[in-house]
């Protein structure tokens, strides 16, 4: 992609009002492995977001996750330490870079210019910083659309045209730098332990524990900010971002089956990675070992996380390679969470329905009588609903609501300031 951007960036300089910015792609025309990738993500995602909402459970310093419970309980944290924490912020932000490569791709390859197609980036991932604000100030302040579009915004322009060679460099600097973050965090966890341990789950989760609606959202938007700026500054989603924009630019899921050794590589040791510094910390959190300090196995787990992000994406590259070779088309149970993927922030923004309104305080206050086991039942339960609206949607050639505002947005600014390429 890189050349083609290149050759393309000589071709239309002097042509820019010539250029046609194409619209969204055609259902049809989308690959399996990335959505199907994203479908699955949302039951992460749903899995990660709802121990907050526990929000009268005392906590530690592992994350939302309660220090007590029963067995269920116990089972419920442990998987969810192990599969899920930190894996599904790294592995959205390498398919929500592997998509950019995407649709840069797309648009060059129809006779767009390269700047024509910063600028169209630019105008989207400002549009996707004003839906986190709002999202995060109506409903939920752990938003993480403002914060992949405040990524694209700084990453692109930085990134858009360099090599293969130049990204790898830098993958490499900012892995290492997430590294340096995490080390450095893990001793300040480590010499606060003691105090974070006893911090009840209302000072942590403010916005949810607080009864008054007004008052919730007044909470939410700086911990927003904070956790926008975090995305940034933990380096580990922006060495996530660049490795989707290398993988999108070798179609790497898009045709699996060119990159089989590779896949299997990523897969296999990226969760195994993950999965091994989750277990540690999972064991350690249920109390069945005392490994090291809980602040060096947390930030342990958040670098491993990175690369299982990863993983799992590799994991679904395979999966539709497989599937590619079975006759006809895939499962229906496969092509329905693929849907959820088409309509992926339609999907997230459902759940955030589901969470405020139903589990905070503000709302109907179930999450005060509801356990880490029970809270997860609910999270799938939610995801399951919104696969089974997805296939509904997709049966009758419908995209998502956001999915199509963003894209109303970003593409009528476009033709706004390029009349030639309506």
């Amino acid at each position: 992609m890189t050349d083609r951007l290149r050759n393309a960036h000589g071709n239309h300089r002097e042509s820019r009002s010539a250029t046609a910015v194409r619209g969204a792609t055609p259902l049809a025309e989308r690959s399996l492995a990335p959505d199907l990738a994203r479908g699955v993500m949302l039951l992460l995602i749903a899995l990660a977001h709802v121990p907050y909402f526990l929000y009268l459970a005392p906590t530690g310093p592992v994350g939302a996750h309660p220090v007590e419970g029963g067995v269920a309980d116990r089972i419920a944290q442990a998987v969810t330490l192990t599969v899920v924490d930190a894996r599904v912020y790294t592995m959205f932000g390498f398919l929500f870079a592997y998509g950019i490569g995407q649709m840069a791709a797309r648009q060059i390859g129809n006779g767009t210019s390269p700047d024509e197609v910063r600028r169209l980036l630019r105008r989207r991932h400002l549009w996707m910083i004003a839906f986190g604000a709002v999202h995060a100030m109506l409903l939920w302040q752990g938003d993480i659309i403002g914060a992949y579009g405040l990524i694209g915004l700084i990453m692109v322009p930085l990134f858009f045209t360099r090599s293969d060679r130049t990204l790898k460099v830098w993958i490499g600097i900012l892995v290492g730098l997430a590294a340096l973050v995490a080390l450095v965090n893990g001793w300040v966890l480590t010499a606060s332990s003691a105090v974070a341990e006893v911090i009840p789950a209302q000072a942590q989760r403010l916005s949810i524990a607080e009864p008054n609606y007004v008052d919730s959202a007044v909470a939410r938007i700086p911990a927003w900010i904070t956790a926008l700026v975090g995305s940034v500054v933990g380096m580990s989603l922006l060495a996530a971002f660049l490795m989707g924009v290398l993988a999108a630019r070798h179609r790497i899921l898009d045709e699996p089956q060119r990159h089989l050794v590779l896949l299997r590589r990523l897969a296999f040791w990226g969760i195994a990675a993950g999965w091994a510094t989750g277990a540690a910390l999972a064991l350690q959190h249920t109390g069945v070992v005392d490994l090291a300090p809980d602040g060096v196995l947390v930030n342990l787990q958040i670098i491993a996380g990175t690369f299982s992000g990863i993983g799992y994406a590799a994991l679904f590259g395979l999966l539709a390679n497989w599937l590619s070779g079975l006759p006809g088309p895939p499962p229906r149970p496969v092509r329905w969470v693929g849907a959820l993927g088409r309509r992926s922030m339609s999907g997230y923004l459902a759940q955030s329905l589901a969470w405020g309104p139903v589990l905070a305080a503000w709302g109907l206050g179930l999450g005060a009588h509801m356990s880490s086991w029970s809270v997860a039942v609910y999270a799938i339960g939610v995801w399951v609903v919104t696969v089974i609206v997805a296939a509904a949607m997709e049966r009758r050639g419908l995209r998502g609501p956001a999915e199509v505002a963003l894209r109303r947005l970003t593409y009528r600014s476009a033709s706004a300031t390029n009349p030639a390429g309506r």
